[in-house]
């Protein structure tokens, strides 16, 4: 028999706010933003829990994030987030998403995290989560600092293309396959699967959903991680999460570098 998957996306399906903006008022604190862009991170995140993950509303957060992270210190980064990982990530999971991956993980299918977020967060928290595996962006680094461009961006359309690639690759039947987003930039990959189901949808993923039949599930209970997951101590694993926070804006410096070249 074919096998079977379970596809998550990760920001406001997993957990309850966009990781791109997580980790603002650390890196104040480190001294990489300043108070006013903190306010504004703020008001980002408002905006994007409120108004949906649009490609309008992405493009403006692109934006917006890569007048902060261009030239970063990753060093500086990594010591930043390791620090702060905890207070930042574990209030922020939905109990509803680590109960449905318990679920699909004792029904025999492999559960994937797909996201647009850096895989330095992404393969972490996986792994803590118990995802088989996950597909996330790789931000380039030269000389110590993120460059403005992505090695790969898994956001769209790719995403779908990613799961159809794991799919030939690890024999699933994707007719017999679940799939989880809130974001209606995240119609390709719930379109590829047999079961799609919107997570907490924004407008236009409501209707899209409404449209074609698909359940709509809405999760309110973020719960602390470490009481469903036990987290690893301080050291290498958090040391090699704390990129993360950068790598999931990852998209802003690709984009704005790809608007260039296509120009």
């Amino acid at each position: 028999m074919a096998r079977a998957a379970a596809f998550f996306d990760l920001d406001k399906t997993i957990i309850a706010k966009s990781s791109t903006l997580a980790f603002s008022k650390p890196f104040q604190a480190g001294g990489l933003i300043s108070r006013r862009a903190v306010l504004r991170s703020a008001y980002a995140q408002f905006v994007y829990l409120v108004g949906g993950a649009d490609h309008d509303q992405m493009e403006k957060l692109r934006q917006f994030m890569s007048s902060l992270v261009g030239g970063w210190d990753v060093a500086t980064v990594r010591e930043i987030v390791a620090e702060t990982l905890r207070e930042v990530v574990d209030p922020i999971v939905y109990d509803e998403a680590v109960g449905l991956i318990a679920e699909h993980s004792l029904a025999g299918r492999d559960v994937v995290i797909v996201s647009a977020s850096g895989t330095e967060v992404v393969e972490p928290i996986g792994d803590l989560l118990g995802a088989d595996h996950v597909v996330a962006s790789r931000l380039e680094v030269v000389d110590g600092k993120y460059t403005g461009e992505i090695d790969y961006y898994a956001y769209g359309k790719e995403k779908a293309r990613a799961i159809e690639r794991l799919a030939a690759e690890r024999g699933y039947d994707l007719a017999r396959c679940y799939a989880y987003s809130d974001s209606v930039t995240d119609v390709p990959m719930l379109a590829a699967v047999g079961f799609p189901h919107a997570v907490n949808p924004d407008r236009d993923l409501r209707k899209e959903a409404a449209s074609r039949g698909w359940p709509v599930l809405v999760f309110t209970k973020p719960v602390a991680l470490r009481t469903r997951v036990p987290l690893p101590p301080a050291g290498p694993t958090l040391a090699a999460l704390a990129v993360g926070g950068v790598v999931a804006v990852g998209g802003v410096l690709w984009a704005g570098a790809r608007r260039k070249r296509d120009a």
